[in-house]
């Protein structure tokens, strides 16, 4: 494989963690953004070890300006090949909380949906005026269908999927390729605490295997497990009040997001 720079988001924990693993090596350059200083300072280190270039930044991808500059200062350093928009959080109702609180639903948008966007946006000019580059968002298998106990992370994750569809025709013309990454249920730190059947659930590492051979193929959509994506394409087919009543079941606590609270750091 040729030498590549890949940025991802979301890099000291769950999936981006394993993706930031799982390219490192001599041929690799990686660009980790994410918030933990301790955590950024092991997954940095582990990638050396494995002999990947490594640089990091601690910046919270809803400040798009800090973003922006970051990125764009290495992208003029090394021209950036692959970026994996993979920072997220998860919020939810349960037991006694049938509403979202405003706070919880616009965290949730702010860092799932805006986030996403302020990743891919400082990158797409210079991709162009390259004519390559590799967009890949990571969505999930609960943007296909209204999730009754997340509502606003299905909401925030429907529209990523339409982002991603939205650029990825006029971008492929321009040698560009978008892809979207939909897993299902993964052991991620993210979702350790949600109380609920994880059907078919998957390793962080297993994930990460699944995603980059995926991505090396440059696929438009890169959705797994596939039994559950069938699934769940088949209960949209499904009349409304069939669909609501096998998706909204008792005792599925998803726990509200601590993240509405918390302090945008600049680069």
């Amino acid at each position: 494989m040729t030498a590549r720079t890949i940025l991802i988001t979301g890099a000291t924990s769950g999936i981006g963690r394993a993706l930031a693993l799982a390219y490192a090596g001599p041929q690799t350059a990686l660009r980790l953004v994410g918030r933990d200083a301790g955590r950024m300072d092991e997954i940095a280190g582990l990638c050396r070890a494995a002999g990947a270039g490594v640089a990091t930044a601690l910046v919270d991808v809803r400040d798009r300006d800090g973003l922006g500059r970051r990125i764009l200062a290495w992208d003029g350093e090394q021209p950036i090949d692959l970026v994996v928009a993979g920072a997220g959080i998860t919020s939810g109702l349960g037991v006694g909380r049938a509403l979202e609180t405003p706070e919880a639903v616009r965290a949730v948008l702010a860092v799932d949906l805006v986030g996403v966007i302020n990743t891919v946006e400082p990158l797409l000019a210079p991709m162009l005026a390259r004519r390559s580059g590799h967009v890949a968002v990571i969505g999930s298998l609960g943007a296909l269908r209204g999730l009754p106990s997340s509502p606003a992370y299905s909401a925030a994750k429907a529209a990523v999927h339409a982002y991603a569809e939205g650029i990825r025709p006029r971008l492929r013309r321009q040698g560009i390729a978008v892809s979207i990454v939909a897993p299902g249920f993964v052991a991620t730190p993210l979702n350790r605490d949600i109380v609920a059947p994880r059907p078919l659930q998957v390793s962080a590492e297993r994930a990460a295997a699944i995603i980059r051979r995926g991505l090396d193929r440059r696929k438009a959509m890169i959705a797994f497990p596939l039994p559950l994506y069938i699934g769940l394409r088949l209960l949209g087919c499904l009349p409304h009040r069939l669909g609501d009543g096998i998706l909204d079941r008792p005792g599925i606590e998803v726990p509200e997001t601590a993240e509405r609270g918390s302090t945008i750091h600049d680069v």
